[in-house]
Formats: C-alpha cells, structure tokens, sequence
C-alpha cells in the first residue's frame, strides 16, 4: 500500500497480483458502458497509463453512478483480476465505489479530447490531468532526480546561490528589481534618480540571471559544487524558446582545464537523457506516438555518439564553405545562430558537437583567455534539433587579466570586488558550464514550446497563475 490508504495505479499495472483486493484513488479519464456494466478509465498520475475498472450497475446506486463522469475523483475497491481485453494486464471489479469530488460534464473543461496546445496554456491549472502534461511533468521530476544523483554520486555539493542579487551575471539583458519601496511614491536622490540607499537592502537589488558567479565562490572553497534553481530575465520575448522564469542547473569545478569541463558536459548530458530512456520510456513513447516520431531515436543518438571538439574558427570555416543558404549571414566573429549550430550537428557532422574557442567580444568578462589575445575558452554544448544545450567556459584565474577585461567592459569595480577576491586570495585554475533546464525539458520530451515543458509558464503580460 502507499499513502492514503491506496496501491497506485503504476504498481497494480505493473506487478499486481490477480485475485488480491485493492483501493485506487484517482481521477476519471472516460466512463462508458450499458445498461448492465460500467467501465471506469481512472488515472492517478503515477503512469501514462488507467487502470480499468468494471463495476455491476445493479451493485451501485443510480444517482452515484450519475456523478462518475469525466474530471471526477473517486475512491474504487475491489478485486484484482485478469482483464479481457487486449491492452491491459489487469483490471478492477469494484466492489465499493465513492465519490470525492465531481465534475460538471458541462463546463469541465477537459471532457472532451484534442485540446490545442495553446487552449491548455490558458488553464495551466488543469492542464496537469492530460495525458501530454502527465507525461511532461514525470519526466521533469525524474530528470530533476537524475540531475541530483550524477553530482551527489560524484561528490559534488549542492549550493544554493542567492535568488536576490545586486549583480548583473553577464550584462544579460533587463532584470527584474527587487524592491519594498511604495511605486507611487519613490525617494529621489538630489539628481533626480531613485534612492536605492533607503531601500531595504541599501543597494539596486534584482532577482538572479545566473548563479555562476556565487557559485565560483563555492567552488573555491569546496572544490566542485553545483547550483540546480529558479532564475529570472525580464527579456520581452514571446518566442518558443524564452521564459522569464526558468531554472538553471550550473556546476562550478576548481582545478577543471576546458578539456575536464567538456568531459563533465558531455558525461552529464549523456546520463541525463540514458536515465530518460531507461526510466521514462512509456512517457516517451506517448510523447513520440502524438508529437515527435523521431524523438527516442534523438535520445539514442546523443547517448550513443561521442561529442565532435569543434574549434570556433574551423566552425565558421564550415559554415561559410558549406554552400548553404543560410537566414543570417556567417562571418568570423559574429555569435552562431540556432540554424547555423544545428547545421553542423545535423548535416555536417551528424553527431553531437561542442564548440570552443570562441572570439572574447562576443562572450562574457570572466571567460579565461587564449595566448592569442582574441578568442576565450568558451564551450557550447550543441544538440539535433535544438541547437545550445550547455554553455560553459574556463574561468580567467588571472586578477591582472580578469581587472583589464572589466575596465575594459567599464564595469563598476565596486560591484564585482567580492568577485575579484577569490583571484586576490588563493587562486586557482576552475570551469564551470550552465544547462537550462527547460531547454533539456525540450529536448527529452519533444515539444515544442518551452512554455509546455514547465507547470506554470511566466512570459510577457503572463502570470495568471
């Protein structure tokens, strides 16, 4: 028995013993029958999969099979039998049957099949009972999970890097301020700005972009950490690839070279998507049989494909060699676009790829730099389909080069000092690399927009819920 005083319906399809009684608590999928028998589709969110259950019309009362109607939660009992039909290992014959809570078959949103995606957006708050999002949200917790055991099984630690901050990790765009100050009536400083000094942290605070920085910290007491949280931009896009609210998971590793930093990305990416497809696959095949025929063949490809080392130059080369047309132009120096990364991933090298050496204008002040005064050793992890999974970089462990490239950037000295300490204080050669997690989300699952892969989207003029 679990919780509640019920065997879930996973382990009744899975190992239940025909001829034992037993209790299912769930919610109805669909009911159909005669006049004779009742057959009830109840799903507790524990599988993809309902259990079946038969009940006698002539057992129950008329009324209180009236109120089992698609959306209800009920309370079935009977015995575990041998079904029938094809299909199903096992099913129900109820012997009791209780009512929880109903649902009026007339506004229920959800009593009829074939929802559009965009429709179930509007009622995230219900949208967790389909099948789709069922299937989404398991693997979200069983990707969480693995993500957790790869670094405690190595003996990383886990730290939680602060959610307010007063730093800005890469100059990432709009942040969204943290303040208790009365909106309609904000202190003003002699110039005219607002007075941060009098707000309760005494500084312009904002909630994080990134815990990279503070988890640099960590690593350079700790030797490896990881951070796995919540992280927020208030970039004002509405494509199927931006949220302002999603979470990161950012190891930070002292003594790491780039080339330790892509062994972890490429050991850490292929044990999350081999745990998908060795503990999610009945959720996988639901997702490819309704949205993506070619994903577990994706899956297998990554696990089974050692990752292309890729300089940044020989990249372009490719690029502007290949004869493709491509929607933006490629030159050196430019950042690469999401056609130009799965080009190379998906025609040219058919494999997996990570990209290196990237030219330092086009990527963020605390990246180590090359003896050629140019390029930094940057990483991005890219995938079929999806383009950058992971970017990462060997930190600059120098503070005479890491002080020049901030000047250089003109950032306020005072905003970064604490930073800047760990270079003053025993220094060290360290990497780090950011994987977000809705992006692998994407990947794993198939779908399409980014939004369908976290429970309660926030985006633009979006947070009802």
């Amino acid at each position: 028995m679990s919780s509640g005083g019920r065997t879930k319906i996973v382990r009744l399809l899975q190992d239940g013993e025909a001829g034992s009684e037993v209790t299912v608590k769930g919610w109805v999928r669909t009911k159909r029958g005669n006049k004779n028998v009742a057959f009830i589709a109840l799903n507790d969110g524990s599988t993809i999969d309902n259990i079946q259950i038969v009940a006698d019309v002539a057992a129950f009362d008329e009324a209180l099979l009236r109120q089992i109607t698609t959306g209800a939660c009920i309370r079935a009992t009977g015995r575990l039998v041998e079904s029938p039909a094809s299909g199903q290992r096992v099913e129900i014959q109820a012997a009791e049957l209780e009512v929880y809570g109903t649902a009026d078959p007339e506004s229920y949103p959800l009593q009829k099949k074939g929802h559009s995606l965009e429709f179930l957006r509007e009622i995230a708050h219900l949208r967790p009972r389909t099948n789709t999002f069922g299937a989404v949200l398991r693997i979200r917790h069983a990707m969480a999970y693995a993500i957790h055991k790869y670094f405690n099984d190595k003996g990383f630690v886990y730290l939680h890097t602060p959610i307010v901050t007063a730093s800005d990790c890469e100059g990432a765009g709009e942040m969204f301020t943290v303040t208790t100050f009365n909106l309609d009536n904000l202190p003003k400083t002699e110039a005219g700005k607002v007075d941060y000094a009098q707000d309760f942290f005494g500084k312009h605070c904002n909630l994080t972009v990134s815990g990279q920085l503070e988890g640099e910290l960590g690593a350079m007491a700790l030797s490896e950490i990881y951070t796995f949280g919540p992280t927020f931009r208030a970039e004002n896009s509405n494509t199927p690839r931006h949220l302002a609210e999603f979470w990161m998971v950012e190891p930070e590793m002292a003594f790491y070279e780039i080339e330790d930093n892509m062994d972890l990305a490429e050991d850490f990416i292929k044990s999350l998507v081999r745990y998908a497809l060795e503990n999610c696959m009945s959720d996988l095949q639901f997702l490819a049989k309704m949205y993506d025929p070619e994903l577990i063949d994706r899956l297998k490809f990554v696990v089974e494909n050692d990752f292309v080392r890729l300089d940044y130059t020989e990249g372009i080369d490719i690029l502007m060699k290949s004869g493709h047309r491509f929607e933006f132009p490629v030159s050196w120096g430019l950042d690469l676009q999401s056609e130009h990364e799965r080009y190379l991933v998906e025609k040219h090298f058919k494999k997996p790829v990570i990209l290196t050496n990237y030219p330092k204008e086009i990527k963020a002040f605390y990246m180590k730099q090359n003896d050629d005064g140019k390029t930094v050793r940057a990483m991005d992890v890219l995938f079929p389909k999806i383009g950058e999974i992971i970017g990462g970089s060997q930190r600059e462990e120098s503070y005479e080069k890491l002080a020049a490239r901030i000047a250089e950037l003109g950032i306020p000295e005072k905003d970064v000092w604490w930073y800047m300490d760990t270079r003053r204080f025993g220094s060290a050669p360290h990497s780090g690399f950011g994987l977000g997690f809705e992006r692998l989300l994407l990947f794993v699952t198939g779908m399409a927009n980014i939004r369908d892969v976290i429970p309660f989207p926030r985006t633009p003029k979006s947070a009802e819920f």
